[in-house]
């Protein structure tokens, strides 16, 4: 056993390892500098954050040693039953858990809190890798990307009920891993589209946008069919379709008739439905057609759906965060106070910083959250530019070479596995950041290694060293 672990040890790729240690130690540092004042005396005091982080470090380091040491076949083996508790427990905790800041996300043991949905990624990139590792599974068949779907699809479901719709978003960064499995880029240039035009709703309005995508489907298919042969016939086609859209469409806004919007854009895509549906079976170019008409309804329906999310699906203050975000309100002493101050904290600190302990905007707690979500403006007031460039590059080169490591897998599961590891870390860091110099809603989403709180830390250490493992032990048969 001892000769076994000592290999292990040996073939651990170390350049991870020691990003991880130093993200780590620097992260509790400048929780020890955002919390900081001169009445405090030892930076292990455990009444205070950086004590408690000190202790969560020294558990983290003991769970990725337990990690390494563990047989690598276990993770495996026991994916779907690790997926399956987590599931469980983001139930109990939508059902039982009490409301802190307006969610439901944390377990209380007592002695011990922690948030389910900072395990339930790994659980899923766990269960994703296995199954797409599969045999004879592939991403670009319906039924085995309906079904990873689902997989991807429950823990957020359960995540956004509990209030957390930060947490959530971070399971788009699976589709990346769809892409590098097989999915076609344009699904992935889909995604980004529907992206877009549910953020340009939100600044222009769900009509104005519902609208413009029909004109430019019009005008697509005015590409694809205008210049046929029988010009006769593309011309009185293309003016029915034409009419269908603009004829409903106008009079409901003429008459000012009170009903959804909504109702109107569907039943001029039902009118088409039929003829278009017999023009896809007998022709050739059906698949582009469909398409189309696809892009078009979802576009309408995505476009339409932004009241319905802002009402029922965010809070009140993610709202007011994200219109701040597109310039549609103001708030500086309430949702924007964060970000102003951010900005302020990270701006201060020129080139080379103000240096340890030393921030302005730091001791005298302009910045909220400093020692969780915004944690990174500290290293941008006191390490300065420099200092955040390398903290930067460290991200970088480690999401860099997990990738690098997950190429040389010789397992379809450890692959896949490396690939969901790197989105999630490329996700939260990219987030993170784009938070704290107002390019990014504020979400709550942490930044890996250097945030505070136990939850998240493990979290990540978990999905770190799990990778890190299957890395050492990619000559052996795991599957």
């Amino acid at each position: 056993m001892e000769r076994q672990e000592v290999s292990i040890f040996r073939r651990i790729d170390w350049q991870i390892v020691l990003i991880y240690l130093f993200l780590v130690i620097a992260g509790w540092v400048n929780i020890y500098s955002a919390v900081y004042d001169e009445s405090m005396s030892s930076i292990l005091d455990t009444s205070q954050k950086y004590g408690k982080q000190f202790i969560w470090i020294l558990a983290a380091f003991f769970i990725a040693i337990s990690i390494l040491i563990i047989d690598s076949k276990l993770y495996f083996s026991l994916s779907y039953f690790f997926y399956g508790v987590v599931l469980v427990l983001l139930v109990a905790v939508y059902l039982f858990a009490p409301e802190i800041k307006g969610a439901r996300s944390w377990v209380d043991l007592g002695w011990v809190r922690f948030q389910p949905s900072e395990f339930a990624k790994l659980t899923t990139s766990l269960v994703i890798a296995r199954f797409l590792g599969e045999n004879g599974v592939k991403i670009t068949r319906f039924s085995d990307a309906f079904r990873v779907f689902i997989i991807m699809i429950l823990p957020i479901a359960l995540i956004v009920l509990q209030g957390d719709a930060g947490s959530a978003l971070v399971f788009l960064s699976f589709f990346f891993v769809f892409y590098r499995e097989g999915m076609p880029l344009s699904m992935l240039l889909i995604g980004f589209g529907l992206i877009l035009v549910f953020s340009l709703s939100i600044v222009w309005g769900s009509d104005v946008i519902s609208i413009v995508s029909i004109a430019v489907g019009l005008l697509v298919f005015y590409g694809m069919f205008g210049f046929q042969k029988k010009q006769k016939f593309s011309f009185w086609v293309l003016l029915l379709v034409t009419l269908v859209f603009v004829v409903p469409i106008g009079t409901y806004y003429y008459l000012k008739l009170e009903i959804p919007t909504i109702i109107v854009f569907l039943f001029c895509f039902a009118i088409l439905l039929v003829p278009a549906s017999v023009y896809v079976y007998k022709k050739k170019r059906r698949y582009s057609l469909l398409l189309l008409f696809g892009l078009c309804l979802g576009s309408v329906l995505v476009s339409q759906s932004v009241g319905y999310v802002f009402t029922n699906v965010l809070e009140e203050h993610q709202q007011k965060r994200i219109n701040v975000l597109f310039g549609l309100e103001s708030d500086p002493r309430g949702s924007e106070f964060n970000v102003i101050q951010s900005k302020i904290a990270i701006g201060s600190g020129d080139l080379t910083g103000k240096g340890f302990l030393s921030g302005t905007q730091t001791k005298n707690d302009f910045v909220p959250e400093q020692s969780t979500d915004f944690i990174f403006c500290t290293i941008g007031e006191e390490w300065g530019f420099l200092g955040s460039v390398f903290i930067i590059g460290l991200f970088v080169w480690l999401i860099i070479r997990i990738m690098h490591d997950a190429e040389k897998q010789r397992t379809e599961f450890s692959r896949i596995y490396g690939y969901c590891v790197a989105c999630i870390l490329f996700f939260h860091f990219t987030i993170n950041i784009g938070m704290t110099i107002g390019l990014m809603p504020v979400i709550g989403i942490p930044l890996p290694f250097f945030s505070y709180g136990g939850s998240s830390l493990w979290g990540f250490t978990i999905l770190l060293f799990i990778f890190v493992k299957l890395d050492a032990c990619r000559g052996e048969k795991i599957q």
